[in-house]
């Protein structure tokens, strides 16, 4: 879980840095000093504002708690966590090479018209979007205890290293490119989410929603078994250990959805996953190409 927190947080606040970061920078660059301390500002309300929907979000969960829907909201949560995962990946890897332009012209706008609230409520809502979706996301990999995975040391890390690649990238030190930084933070990303979209599979078949061709297509617990509790139990079935340690099994698990003994469905949908999303990037690449034609046959007419 602290693994995928200190993902989750490094890539959100990470991003909501880097936007911070060049709407500020350009400010400076542009002689309007002035309006850097409305961008922040609206950042720092953002902050605040993220934590009060945690809080919210935390009454929330506890209210289905008590009334015995823990599970189902649980389940949901899980689910919008993938697409939302999958979402996010796909959106940064198509806007992350003209994100420095896009921010740029708003402000220029923003200067020009003198339009202060615009810069506040602009800076509020991009940092507010990576508050919301983290809070989201914690709440999916923890089961709904938000807390927990904010005060662990995966959010707290992820914090302080998405800080300091931020500062070390505009005082120009560390040369990256975005675009190859969020593809590789991406794919890990795709790998948390193909992982929770299992977990889901998985809590409805154990509360009976969605049944099973076949229960286990495979069962190497003897190899690695994929929680401490598993593994306690072989050990007092069988007298002997597993030859991995289940807090191996449990981390695997929280990170790609491992399964000691998966089901057909959860195979199914965990190998189903990849091929749709091999296939969205093969049916991408091409609209890609036909209007990089369009555009260059527009430049030589």
């Amino acid at each position: 879980m602290q693994l995928q927190a200190f993902l989750i947080t490094f890539r959100e606040v990470l991003e909501a840095l880097l936007i911070v970061g060049i709407i500020t920078t350009y400010l400076k660059r542009t002689d309007s000093k002035q309006f850097v301390k409305y961008v922040w500002l609206g950042a720092g309300l953002a902050v605040v504002a993220s934590y009060i929907v945690a809080l919210v979000f935390q009454v929330v969960f506890t209210g289905f708690a008590a009334m015995g829907s823990e599970m189902y909201l649980k389940i949901s949560i899980i689910f919008i966590s993938a697409i939302l995962l999958t979402q996010m990946v796909f959106w940064m890897a198509e806007h992350s090479k003209n994100m420095q332009a896009n921010m740029e012209n708003k402000m220029s706008k923003y200067i020009t018209t003198g339009n202060i609230i615009g810069m506040v409520v602009h800076s509020f809502l991009v940092v507010l979007r990576e508050g919301v979706e983290t809070v989201f996301f914690f709440a999916a990999i923890t089961g709904g205890n938000i807390g927990a995975a904010m005060q662990g040391w995966g959010a707290i890390t992820g914090l302080l290293v998405a800080a300091g690649v931020s500062y070390l990238f505009f005082k120009g030190t560390m040369r990256i490119s975005l675009k190859v930084f969020f593809k590789v933070t991406g794919a890990f990303i795709v790998l948390i989410a193909a992982g929770l979209l299992v977990q889901g599979v998985a809590m409805l078949q154990d509360l009976k929603i969605l049944g099973s061709v076949m229960p286990h297509v495979y069962d190497i617990t003897w190899l690695l078994p994929e929680h401490p509790i598993d593994y306690a139990h072989y050990l007092r079935d069988h007298g002997t250990a597993p030859l991995l340690s289940g807090d191996i099994g449990i981390f695997l698990k929280a990170f790609l959805g491992y399964s000691s003994m998966p089901s057909l469905e959860e195979v199914l949908v965990y190998i189903g996953y990849f091929v749709v999303l091999y296939m969205l990037i093969i049916f991408k690449k091409p609209v890609k190409k036909k209007q990089a034609v369009i555009e260059e046959n527009k430049s030589v007419s």
